[in-house]
Protein backbone atom coordinates (compact mmCIF):
# COMPACT_ATOMS: atom_id res chain seq x y z
CA UNK A 1 0.00 0.00 0.00
CA UNK A 2 0.95 3.73 -0.53
CA UNK A 3 0.33 6.24 2.31
CA UNK A 4 0.03 10.15 1.68
CA UNK A 5 1.81 10.05 4.99
CA UNK A 6 5.73 10.75 4.51
CA UNK A 7 6.97 12.16 7.79
CA UNK A 8 6.47 10.75 11.38
CA UNK A 9 4.78 14.58 11.83
CA UNK A 10 2.45 13.25 9.13
CA UNK A 11 1.47 10.19 10.86
CA UNK A 12 1.37 11.63 14.37
CA UNK A 13 -1.05 13.99 12.80
CA UNK A 14 -3.26 10.73 11.34
CA UNK A 15 -2.88 9.14 14.57
CA UNK A 16 -4.73 11.86 16.45
CA UNK A 17 -7.53 11.97 13.93
CA UNK A 18 -8.61 8.59 13.68
CA UNK A 19 -10.70 7.81 17.28
CA UNK A 20 -13.12 9.51 18.94
CA UNK A 21 -11.94 9.50 22.62
CA UNK A 22 -8.59 10.47 23.42
CA UNK A 23 -8.38 7.54 26.03
CA UNK A 24 -10.29 4.67 25.46
CA UNK A 25 -9.34 1.78 27.37
CA UNK A 26 -8.87 -1.90 26.61
CA UNK A 27 -7.75 -4.42 23.93
CA UNK A 28 -10.19 -5.67 21.60
CA UNK A 29 -9.34 -3.20 18.94
CA UNK A 30 -5.46 -3.22 19.69
CA UNK A 31 -5.35 -7.26 19.58
CA UNK A 32 -6.84 -7.23 16.82
CA UNK A 33 -4.40 -5.19 14.51
CA UNK A 34 -1.26 -7.18 16.62
CA UNK A 35 -2.83 -10.35 15.43
CA UNK A 36 -3.20 -9.23 11.80
CA UNK A 37 0.72 -7.96 12.13
CA UNK A 38 1.61 -11.15 13.66
CA UNK A 39 3.52 -9.25 16.81
CA UNK A 40 5.23 -11.77 18.37
CA UNK A 41 8.58 -11.12 21.16
CA UNK A 42 10.85 -13.73 20.83
CA UNK A 43 13.42 -12.26 24.04
CA UNK A 44 12.85 -11.96 27.27
CA UNK A 45 10.17 -8.66 27.89
CA UNK A 46 10.29 -6.50 30.93
CA UNK A 47 7.22 -4.91 31.70
CA UNK A 48 6.54 -2.06 34.43
CA UNK A 49 3.31 -0.52 35.55
CA UNK A 50 2.37 1.62 38.90
CA UNK A 51 1.50 5.09 39.46
CA UNK A 52 4.81 6.62 40.44
CA UNK A 53 8.43 4.97 39.32
CA UNK A 54 8.12 3.61 36.06
CA UNK A 55 10.13 5.59 34.15
CA UNK A 56 13.00 5.82 36.82
CA UNK A 57 12.59 1.62 37.06
CA UNK A 58 13.09 1.29 33.43
CA UNK A 59 15.81 3.71 33.13
CA UNK A 60 17.36 1.85 35.50
CA UNK A 61 17.07 -1.73 34.21
CA UNK A 62 18.01 -0.43 30.63
CA UNK A 63 21.43 0.78 32.46
CA UNK A 64 22.40 -1.73 33.77
CA UNK A 65 21.24 -4.61 31.56
CA UNK A 66 23.42 -2.49 28.53
CA UNK A 67 26.50 -2.49 30.99
CA UNK A 68 26.06 -6.44 31.26
CA UNK A 69 26.08 -6.05 27.22
CA UNK A 70 22.92 -6.70 26.35
CA UNK A 71 21.11 -5.22 23.35
CA UNK A 72 18.09 -3.63 24.93
CA UNK A 73 14.86 -1.93 23.78
CA UNK A 74 12.98 0.30 25.57
CA UNK A 75 9.09 1.56 25.30
CA UNK A 76 8.49 4.48 27.24
CA UNK A 77 5.31 7.32 27.12
CA UNK A 78 4.60 9.93 27.64
CA UNK A 79 7.58 11.86 26.00
CA UNK A 80 8.91 15.56 27.24
CA UNK A 81 10.11 16.87 23.64
CA UNK A 82 10.43 14.17 20.61
CA UNK A 83 8.19 11.41 19.95
CA UNK A 84 11.28 9.63 19.27
CA UNK A 85 12.26 9.65 22.71
CA UNK A 86 9.53 6.76 23.46
CA UNK A 87 11.83 4.55 21.79
CA UNK A 88 14.82 3.31 22.92
CA UNK A 89 17.14 1.22 21.12
CA UNK A 90 20.36 -0.11 22.27
CA UNK A 91 20.21 3.07 24.68
CA UNK A 92 19.66 5.51 21.85
CA UNK A 93 15.87 7.09 20.88
CA UNK A 94 15.30 5.75 17.58
CA UNK A 95 15.47 8.03 14.26
CA UNK A 96 12.71 8.63 12.37
CA UNK A 97 13.41 6.82 9.22
CA UNK A 98 13.26 3.55 12.04
CA UNK A 99 9.70 4.48 12.61
CA UNK A 100 7.88 4.76 9.14
CA UNK A 101 8.02 1.85 8.17
CA UNK A 102 5.72 0.14 11.46
CA UNK A 103 3.57 3.21 11.06
CA UNK A 104 3.09 2.34 7.11
CA UNK A 105 2.43 -1.73 8.96
CA UNK A 106 -0.33 -0.34 11.43
CA UNK A 107 -1.83 1.49 9.16
CA UNK A 108 -2.32 -0.93 6.47
CA UNK A 109 -3.42 -3.69 9.18
CA UNK A 110 -5.82 -1.50 10.83
CA UNK A 111 -7.63 -1.22 7.45
CA UNK A 112 -8.02 -4.65 6.34
CA UNK A 113 -6.86 -7.90 7.19
CA UNK A 114 -5.83 -10.73 4.55
CA UNK A 115 -9.18 -12.52 4.99
CA UNK A 116 -11.05 -9.09 4.59
CA UNK A 117 -11.67 -8.15 7.98
CA UNK A 118 -13.43 -4.73 8.72
CA UNK A 119 -11.62 -1.56 9.87
CA UNK A 120 -10.29 -1.18 13.03
CA UNK A 121 -9.97 2.51 14.66
CA UNK A 122 -7.55 2.86 17.12
CA UNK A 123 -6.45 5.87 19.13
CA UNK A 124 -3.69 7.79 18.94
CA UNK A 125 -1.95 5.58 21.84
CA UNK A 126 -3.03 2.44 21.00
CA UNK A 127 -1.47 3.41 16.76
CA UNK A 128 1.66 4.49 18.48
CA UNK A 129 1.81 1.94 20.85
CA UNK A 130 1.48 -0.67 17.78
CA UNK A 131 4.18 0.97 15.78
CA UNK A 132 6.82 0.99 18.69
CA UNK A 133 6.20 -2.54 19.21
CA UNK A 134 6.61 -3.90 16.25
CA UNK A 135 9.62 -1.82 15.60
CA UNK A 136 10.76 -3.57 19.26
CA UNK A 137 10.31 -6.83 18.07
CA UNK A 138 11.85 -6.65 14.53
CA UNK A 139 15.19 -5.05 16.21
CA UNK A 140 17.09 -8.06 17.06
CA UNK A 141 17.28 -7.55 20.64
CA UNK A 142 18.20 -9.31 23.57
CA UNK A 143 15.58 -8.17 26.42
CA UNK A 144 12.78 -5.25 25.67
CA UNK A 145 11.49 -3.16 28.51
CA UNK A 146 7.79 -2.12 28.25
CA UNK A 147 6.09 0.91 30.54
CA UNK A 148 2.83 0.65 30.82
CA UNK A 149 0.93 4.00 30.04
CA UNK A 150 -1.78 4.03 32.10
CA UNK A 151 -3.24 1.32 34.11
CA UNK A 152 -2.28 -2.15 33.01
CA UNK A 153 -4.77 -4.65 32.74
CA UNK A 154 -6.42 -2.53 29.74
CA UNK A 155 -3.71 -0.87 28.58
CA UNK A 156 -2.11 -1.76 24.77
CA UNK A 157 1.32 -2.89 26.21
CA UNK A 158 -0.42 -5.62 28.21
CA UNK A 159 -0.91 -7.43 24.91
CA UNK A 160 2.38 -8.23 24.98
CA UNK A 161 3.01 -11.80 27.54
CA UNK A 162 5.89 -10.83 30.30
CA UNK A 163 8.75 -12.85 31.62
CA UNK A 164 8.87 -10.21 34.76
CA UNK A 165 6.32 -7.65 35.51
CA UNK A 166 7.15 -5.15 37.86
CA UNK A 167 4.24 -3.10 39.93
CA UNK A 168 5.99 0.11 41.68
CA UNK A 169 4.16 2.69 43.78
CA UNK A 170 0.38 2.58 43.64
CA UNK A 171 -1.39 5.72 44.55
CA UNK A 172 -4.56 7.61 43.38
CA UNK A 173 -4.48 9.01 39.82
CA UNK A 174 -6.93 8.44 37.05
CA UNK A 175 -9.28 7.61 39.29
CA UNK A 176 -12.31 8.08 36.93
CA UNK A 177 -10.66 5.41 34.58
CA UNK A 178 -8.83 3.14 37.12
CA UNK A 179 -11.34 3.46 40.24
CA UNK A 180 -11.88 5.31 43.48
CA UNK A 181 -9.67 3.67 46.18
CA UNK A 182 -6.10 1.78 45.97
CA UNK A 183 -8.00 -1.75 46.11
CA UNK A 184 -9.42 -0.91 42.30
CA UNK A 185 -6.35 0.70 41.03
CA UNK A 186 -3.72 -1.91 41.92
CA UNK A 187 -6.24 -4.83 40.83
CA UNK A 188 -5.68 -2.78 37.38
CA UNK A 189 -1.98 -2.48 37.34
CA UNK A 190 -1.63 -6.17 38.77
CA UNK A 191 -3.15 -7.07 35.04
CA UNK A 192 0.22 -6.76 33.54
CA UNK A 193 1.06 -10.38 35.94
CA UNK A 194 0.79 -13.36 33.72
CA UNK A 195 0.61 -17.05 34.95
CA UNK A 196 3.59 -18.72 36.86
CA UNK A 197 5.71 -15.52 35.99
CA UNK A 198 7.66 -13.49 38.21
CA UNK A 199 6.00 -10.81 39.66
CA UNK A 200 7.88 -8.10 41.83
CA UNK A 201 5.92 -5.59 43.60
CA UNK A 202 8.22 -2.68 45.27
CA UNK A 203 5.45 -1.08 46.54
CA UNK A 204 5.78 -1.50 50.80
CA UNK A 205 2.49 -1.41 51.36
CA UNK A 206 0.75 -3.34 48.53
CA UNK A 207 -3.41 -3.14 48.20
CA UNK A 208 -4.02 -6.78 48.96
CA UNK A 209 -5.61 -6.74 45.25
CA UNK A 210 -1.96 -6.87 43.86
CA UNK A 211 -0.96 -9.87 46.04
CA UNK A 212 -3.86 -11.87 45.61
CA UNK A 213 -3.63 -11.75 41.48
CA UNK A 214 -0.17 -12.46 41.95
CA UNK A 215 -1.21 -15.64 44.02
CA UNK A 216 -4.34 -16.36 42.15
CA UNK A 217 -1.74 -16.69 39.13
CA UNK A 218 0.78 -18.66 40.58
CA UNK A 219 3.22 -15.68 39.91
CA UNK A 220 6.87 -16.06 41.83
CA UNK A 221 6.49 -13.28 43.60
CA UNK A 222 9.26 -10.95 45.03
CA UNK A 223 7.69 -8.78 46.94
CA UNK A 224 9.59 -6.09 49.06
CA UNK A 225 10.26 -6.65 52.88
CA UNK A 226 9.46 -10.36 52.17
CA UNK A 227 11.64 -11.58 49.17
CA UNK A 228 14.31 -8.72 49.20
CA UNK A 229 15.44 -5.82 51.07
CA UNK A 230 17.52 -2.61 51.39
CA UNK A 231 19.06 -0.71 53.83
CA UNK A 232 21.60 2.82 53.46
CA UNK A 233 23.73 5.29 55.41
CA UNK A 234 24.50 8.76 54.16
CA UNK A 235 27.42 7.36 51.86
CA UNK A 236 25.98 3.98 50.51
CA UNK A 237 23.35 0.93 50.81
CA UNK A 238 23.22 -2.66 50.44
CA UNK A 239 20.27 -5.19 48.63
CA UNK A 240 19.40 -8.60 49.51
CA UNK A 241 17.33 -11.29 48.39
CA UNK A 242 16.55 -14.82 47.54
CA UNK A 243 20.24 -16.11 46.97
CA UNK A 244 22.07 -12.51 46.31
CA UNK A 245 23.13 -9.94 48.28
CA UNK A 246 24.89 -6.45 47.32
CA UNK A 247 26.93 -4.24 49.66
CA UNK A 248 28.45 -0.79 49.53
CA UNK A 249 26.35 0.50 46.25
CA UNK A 250 26.35 4.34 45.66
CA UNK A 251 23.48 5.80 45.34
CA UNK A 252 21.60 5.78 42.06
CA UNK A 253 22.45 8.93 39.68
CA UNK A 254 18.77 9.43 39.33
CA UNK A 255 18.09 11.71 42.45
CA UNK A 256 15.57 11.59 45.19
CA UNK A 257 14.93 9.49 48.49
CA UNK A 258 12.33 7.33 46.29
CA UNK A 259 14.86 6.27 43.95
CA UNK A 260 15.96 3.36 46.01
CA UNK A 261 12.70 1.56 46.20
CA UNK A 262 12.64 1.51 42.75
CA UNK A 263 16.50 0.67 42.41
CA UNK A 264 15.34 -2.50 45.10
CA UNK A 265 12.65 -3.48 42.74
CA UNK A 266 15.24 -3.40 39.61
CA UNK A 267 17.84 -5.51 41.35
CA UNK A 268 15.15 -7.97 42.78
CA UNK A 269 13.69 -8.28 38.84
CA UNK A 270 17.18 -9.19 37.68
CA UNK A 271 17.95 -11.70 39.88
CA UNK A 272 15.21 -13.45 39.70
CA UNK A 273 15.68 -13.19 35.72
CA UNK A 274 19.74 -13.80 36.33
CA UNK A 275 19.37 -17.82 34.63
CA UNK A 276 18.44 -15.80 31.01
CA UNK A 277 19.73 -12.47 31.99
CA UNK A 278 22.66 -13.07 34.20
CA UNK A 279 24.21 -9.30 35.20
CA UNK A 280 27.62 -9.17 37.23
CA UNK A 281 27.56 -6.71 40.17
CA UNK A 282 29.98 -4.19 38.12
CA UNK A 283 27.40 -3.95 35.71
CA UNK A 284 24.96 -3.15 38.83
CA UNK A 285 27.44 -0.91 40.18
CA UNK A 286 28.03 0.50 36.64
CA UNK A 287 24.57 1.29 35.77
CA UNK A 288 23.54 2.90 38.56
CA UNK A 289 25.96 5.27 38.37
CA UNK A 290 25.70 6.11 34.66
CA UNK A 291 21.80 6.10 34.51
CA UNK A 292 19.96 9.25 33.26
CA UNK A 293 16.86 10.12 33.03
CA UNK A 294 15.59 14.17 32.23
CA UNK A 295 12.50 15.62 34.46
CA UNK A 296 13.06 13.03 37.05
CA UNK A 297 13.86 15.30 40.27
CA UNK A 298 16.50 16.66 37.57
CA UNK A 299 18.48 19.79 39.21
CA UNK A 300 20.51 22.14 36.66
CA UNK A 301 22.66 24.07 38.37
CA UNK A 302 22.90 27.62 38.12
CA UNK A 303 21.93 30.80 39.90
CA UNK A 304 19.17 30.35 40.57
CA UNK A 305 18.77 26.62 40.59
CA UNK A 306 16.60 24.82 38.53
CA UNK A 307 14.39 21.88 39.64
CA UNK A 308 12.67 20.38 36.35
CA UNK A 309 10.37 17.34 38.01
CA UNK A 310 7.15 15.73 36.02
CA UNK A 311 5.42 15.18 39.22
CA UNK A 312 1.60 15.38 38.58
CA UNK A 313 -0.37 13.85 41.06
CA UNK A 314 -0.07 14.01 45.08
CA UNK A 315 1.84 10.75 45.54
CA UNK A 316 4.85 12.09 43.26
CA UNK A 317 4.67 15.91 44.64
CA UNK A 318 4.83 14.39 47.96
CA UNK A 319 7.95 13.08 46.88
CA UNK A 320 8.94 16.15 45.37
CA UNK A 321 8.57 17.98 48.16
CA UNK A 322 10.82 16.05 50.22
CA UNK A 323 13.35 16.10 47.53
CA UNK A 324 13.43 19.90 48.03
CA UNK A 325 13.32 19.80 51.53
CA UNK A 326 16.60 17.63 51.21
CA UNK A 327 18.19 20.51 49.16
CA UNK A 328 18.94 22.94 52.07
CA UNK A 329 17.92 26.27 52.50
CA UNK A 330 17.03 28.83 49.52
CA UNK A 331 15.66 32.13 50.42
CA UNK A 332 13.07 31.68 48.17
CA UNK A 333 11.33 29.15 46.27
CA UNK A 334 9.64 29.96 42.71
CA UNK A 335 7.49 27.52 41.48
CA UNK A 336 6.48 26.85 37.76
CA UNK A 337 2.86 24.89 37.16
CA UNK A 338 0.72 23.57 34.31
CA UNK A 339 -0.97 20.45 34.98
CA UNK A 340 -4.05 18.36 33.51
CA UNK A 341 -8.04 19.05 34.42
CA UNK A 342 -8.83 15.76 36.32
CA UNK A 343 -5.65 16.10 38.91
CA UNK A 344 -6.20 16.43 42.49
CA UNK A 345 -4.79 20.13 42.81
CA UNK A 346 -5.61 20.70 46.77
CA UNK A 347 -3.66 17.67 47.56
CA UNK A 348 -1.11 18.25 45.87
CA UNK A 349 -0.95 21.98 46.73
CA UNK A 350 -1.21 20.69 50.46
CA UNK A 351 1.91 18.89 49.67
CA UNK A 352 4.29 21.58 48.14
CA UNK A 353 2.34 24.76 48.79
CA UNK A 354 4.30 25.68 52.25
CA UNK A 355 7.54 25.68 50.76
CA UNK A 356 6.75 27.92 47.78
CA UNK A 357 6.84 32.03 47.33
CA UNK A 358 5.79 33.04 44.14
CA UNK A 359 3.78 31.08 41.70
CA UNK A 360 3.35 31.32 37.91
CA UNK A 361 0.71 29.39 36.91
CA UNK A 362 0.65 28.29 32.83
CA UNK A 363 -1.61 26.96 29.93
CA UNK A 364 -0.63 23.65 28.55
CA UNK A 365 -0.98 22.97 24.90
CA UNK A 366 -3.34 20.21 25.41
CA UNK A 367 -7.37 20.14 26.05
CA UNK A 368 -6.55 18.01 28.26
CA UNK A 369 -5.30 21.02 30.82
CA UNK A 370 -6.27 23.40 33.04
CA UNK A 371 -5.95 26.97 32.17
CA UNK A 372 -3.77 28.92 34.03
CA UNK A 373 -6.74 30.93 35.35
CA UNK A 374 -8.53 27.91 36.34
CA UNK A 375 -5.36 26.69 38.54
CA UNK A 376 -5.07 30.33 40.15
CA UNK A 377 -8.76 29.87 41.29
CA UNK A 378 -7.64 26.54 42.34
CA UNK A 379 -4.49 27.89 44.23
CA UNK A 380 -7.04 30.66 45.77
CA UNK A 381 -9.73 28.25 46.55
CA UNK A 382 -7.11 25.96 48.71
CA UNK A 383 -5.43 28.25 50.40
CA UNK A 384 -8.45 30.23 51.59
CA UNK A 385 -9.17 26.75 53.03
CA UNK A 386 -5.86 25.35 54.02
CA UNK A 387 -6.15 23.71 57.66
CA UNK A 388 -2.89 25.54 58.71
CA UNK A 389 -3.82 29.43 59.79
CA UNK A 390 0.07 30.78 59.31
CA UNK A 391 -0.24 28.92 55.53
CA UNK A 392 -4.08 31.06 54.80
CA UNK A 393 -2.47 34.58 56.01
CA UNK A 394 0.82 33.74 53.83
CA UNK A 395 1.32 36.44 51.26
CA UNK A 396 2.23 34.70 47.84
CA UNK A 397 2.32 36.28 44.58
CA UNK A 398 0.87 34.69 41.71
CA UNK A 399 0.91 35.52 37.89
CA UNK A 400 -0.48 33.86 34.81
CA UNK A 401 1.27 32.54 31.50
CA UNK A 402 0.87 31.23 28.29
CA UNK A 403 3.27 28.58 28.21
CA UNK A 404 5.82 27.10 30.36
CA UNK A 405 8.49 28.90 28.72
CA UNK A 406 6.80 32.37 29.60
CA UNK A 407 6.53 31.53 32.70
CA UNK A 408 9.98 29.97 33.30
CA UNK A 409 11.56 33.43 31.60
CA UNK A 410 9.46 35.33 34.11
CA UNK A 411 10.04 33.32 36.99
CA UNK A 412 14.23 33.84 36.00
CA UNK A 413 13.66 37.36 35.66
CA UNK A 414 12.35 37.96 39.18
CA UNK A 415 14.26 34.94 40.87
CA UNK A 416 17.72 36.33 43.05
CA UNK A 417 20.93 34.15 42.28
CA UNK A 418 20.65 32.11 45.34
CA UNK A 419 16.88 31.34 45.25
CA UNK A 420 15.36 28.56 43.65
CA UNK A 421 12.68 27.79 40.46
CA UNK A 422 10.55 24.29 40.26
CA UNK A 423 9.00 23.52 37.03
CA UNK A 424 6.65 20.77 37.55
CA UNK A 425 2.97 19.49 37.36
CA UNK A 426 2.74 17.96 33.55
CA UNK A 427 5.20 16.19 31.31
CA UNK A 428 4.06 19.34 28.84
CA UNK A 429 5.29 21.31 31.74
CA UNK A 430 8.59 20.26 31.71
CA UNK A 431 9.02 19.29 28.33
CA UNK A 432 7.75 22.81 27.45
CA UNK A 433 10.91 24.41 29.44
CA UNK A 434 13.27 21.53 26.99
CA UNK A 435 12.06 22.32 23.43
CA UNK A 436 15.51 24.44 22.93
CA UNK A 437 17.52 21.96 25.29
CA UNK A 438 18.49 22.65 29.17
CA UNK A 439 18.01 25.97 30.24
CA UNK A 440 21.06 27.61 32.21
CA UNK A 441 19.91 30.38 34.23
CA UNK A 442 21.78 33.22 35.27
CA UNK A 443 20.11 35.85 37.33
CA UNK A 444 19.56 39.23 36.01
CA UNK A 445 22.32 40.45 39.30
CA UNK A 446 24.96 38.40 37.98
CA UNK A 447 24.69 39.47 34.04
CA UNK A 448 24.42 43.00 34.60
Amino acid sequence: MHFPQKTLADWLAHCEQLHPKTIDLGLARSRTVAERLGLRFTMPVITVAGTNGKGSTCAMLEAILLQAGYRTGVYTSPHLVHFEERCRLRGEAVNEAALLPHFEAVEAARLASPEGGAEVSLSYFEFTTLAILRCLAEASLDVVILEVGLGGRLDTVNLVDADCAIVTSIDLDHTELLGPDRERIGFEKAGIFRSGQLAVISDPMPPDSVLKVAADLGCDVWRLGVDYNFSGDQLQWAWSGRGRRYSGLAYPALRGANQLLNASGVLAALTGLRARLPVTAQAVRNGLAMVSLPGRFQIVPGQPALVLDVAHNPHSVAALTVNLDAMGFYPRTHAVLGAMADKDLSAMLARVAPLVDVWYFCDLPTPRAASAEQLVQSFTAWQSQAANEAERQRRVTVACFKTPQEALDAAALAADPADRIVVFGSFYTVGGVLQNGVPKLSAKHLSN
